[in-house]
């Protein structure tokens, strides 16, 4: 997360136009979709928004909603209450794109795949942690109607994300195992 990108603490809004944010794109910072590609993604969001029609959807990247960058991405993100983070393949213990530190670190009610594991690194007053489209689907028709709930969690998980997980750590955390340079202190990740 970086503090100068990630600014928006989207939990103090009192205004939203939608209860959901995705956005999903076929490549790193590509233009467009890519014709005929479709990924386990765009089955799961497509099953999402089929099981409930009281949920407001902002979703792009897929029927023919193009890819989102830069600060259209930000103007978008702030029109919802809360954001899906939902990586390519099949959730792996740690992983996500880098989608996740635009969502939490700039203060929105983040859901994430439980089979990521990164309820190990998030205490569930920090991020919601789903484990299906039906309890995904249950968590966002709670929480969209829970003002001060969501935005505690939201701004808890903001915290952390740019105390512990932000551009400067991260970038300290590189250059001190590539030039295997003894630190004082463990990082944040490492403990888990």
């Amino acid at each position: 997360v970086d503090e100068t990108f990630e600014n928006l603490e989207i939990y103090k809004k009192k205004n939203y136009k939608y209860d959901l944010f995705f956005a999903l794109s076929h490549g790193v910072h590509r233009g467009t979709l890519k014709k005929g590609k479709t990924d386990n993604r765009e089955i799961f969001l497509n099953k999402l928004i089929n099981s409930n029609n009281e949920i407001r959807f902002n979703i792009f990247g897929i029927k023919d909603s193009q890819p989102i960058w830069a600060e259209n991405f930000k103007n978008e993100l702030s029109k919802s209450k809360m954001a899906l983070n939902l990586s390519q393949g099949e959730p792996l213990k740690f992983y996500s794109s880098d989608r996740i530190s635009q969502l939490i670190g700039n203060g929105v009610l983040t859901f994430v795949d439980r089979k990521t594991k990164l309820n190990k690194i998030f205490k569930k007053d920090e991020v919601i942690f789903y484990n299906d489209v039906k309890d995904l689907c249950k968590k966002i028709i709670k929480y969209k109607n829970s003002d001060t709930i969501r935005n505690k969690i939201a701004k808890k998980g903001m915290i952390k994300y740019h105390k512990y997980m932000n551009s400067v750590k991260v970038a300290s955390y590189i250059i001190n195992k590539t030039l295997n340079i003894k630190y004082k202190q463990k990082f944040f990740w490492e403990n888990k």
